[in-house]
């Protein structure tokens, strides 16, 4: 409200003077014109905030998107006390007010206005935080370990928010910040370097968790080390392995490394060999293949791919097959390995067929 508006409201407002025991005559103008402001606005501000809510609201109902909730959200977080500064601000513009309280006044506007902004640029963050990192990586599980990423991405988001918002009140108030500036950026590379190490395992963090390469619950093999992924923290990740210890893993080393995880395997592709014995027929040599289809057909969970009489090697007659154990589960593909490979010790015992194992025949001729 400028000094035209208030010449212009006090010109139109009747001169309301009355006369009280002690003080006499006193012009009680400004005052009532200060009250009527500050209830008009109060007011408005209510009414406004209600009509915005119940249009959100409606509008709200019939999208499937959650931004809208965040909006209204936003709209309600709003608070009272912020409606009541500034309408008193601006029922305090019809006085003079003496340099130090009205120095108060105004820094107690700019501190409402910078704080409320903050609050909702805030929600909108939580929002979109939860929305990118709480997700898994199917899109629709929740990623139990998330929350790490998300509050330490809130928390700074709200320094970053709050030290431009004090720099803002500071500049607004007539204090020089061009040297605090400059202080904070010099403090700030210092700080830097010295957490170098710190920082680069920090920002790796965010790299997993914004790629999602792997999850709590992972079976994982980084280099030479398996395991299952325990927990991703902020500078290291934690992998119980397969003889029980607790491997600790920095985060900047796993965004560097070959990671393969097996929870995104659908299905495991097998290839296995065995032989037989030179001395097997070569009627029962014929029959092994559509042996080995036989018995895969039997078994469930287990796709038989192919398979062939491959190689004459030095003590065996090579086959070579080739399935798919459809499932990622470990324990699944040993159960369907070990019922192949008893099955087929059945039938080969049925059939008389041997199995070959390195042997050396040595013949030997007498020379007279």
């Amino acid at each position: 409200m400028n000094s035209l508006s208030l010449t212009a409201l006090l010109e139109a407002m009747p001169d309301i003077i009355v006369t009280l025991p002690t003080f006499g005559a006193v012009d009680l103008t400004r005052p009532i014109l200060a009250l009527l402001v500050f209830s008009i606005l109060y007011g408005f501000f209510q009414v406004v905030q209600q009509i915005i809510l119940v249009q959100l609201k409606k509008w709200a109902s019939k999208t499937k998107t959650d931004i809208d909730n965040v909006v209204i959200a936003a709209v309600e977080g709003v608070r009272s006390w912020v409606y009541v500064v500034v309408a008193l601000y601006m029922a305090l513009q019809f006085f003079a007010l003496p340099t130090v309280l009205d120095y108060i006044v105004n820094g107690t506007i700019l501190f409402a206005i910078v704080w409320q902004v903050i609050e909702v640029i805030s929600i909108l963050i939580e929002f979109f935080t939860k929305r990118m990192l709480e997700k898994g990586a199917e899109g629709d599980e929740i990623d139990p370990n998330a929350a790490n990423a998300s509050n330490l991405i809130k928390l700074l988001a709200k320094i970053v928010l709050w030290s431009l918002g004090i720099l803002f009140i500071l500049s607004n108030l007539g204090v020089e910040v061009t040297s605090l500036i400059a202080g904070l950026g010099i403090g700030g590379v210092a700080v830097a370097f010295a957490l170098q190490g710190v920082l680069s395992d920090l920002f790796a963090s965010f790299s997993i968790y914004f790629d999602k390469p792997f999850q709590i619950g992972d079976f994982v093999i980084i280099g030479g080390d398996a395991g299952v992924v325990e927990h991703i923290g902020i500078k290291s990740t934690r992998l119980r392995t397969l003889q029980g210890e607790e491997l600790v893993i920095s985060n900047n080393e796993l965004t560097t490394a070959r990671v393969q995880n097996f929870k995104k395997m659908d299905e495991r592709r097998i290839v296995s060999q065995f032989g037989v014995t030179y001395e097997t027929d070569y009627d029962k040599v014929q029959q092994i293949p559509q042996l080995v289809k036989d018995i895969f057909a039997a078994i469930d969970g287990g796709r038989l791919d192919r398979v062939h009489f491959t190689t004459f090697a030095d003590s065996a007659l090579l086959f070579e097959i080739v399935y798919y154990v459809e499932t990622s589960d470990y324990t699944k593909y040993l159960d369907i390995q070990q019922t192949f490979n008893f099955t087929l010790m059945d039938k080969f015992s049925a059939l008389g067929i041997e199995f070959a194992y390195p042997t050396q025949t040595i013949y030997t001729k007498q020379v007279s």
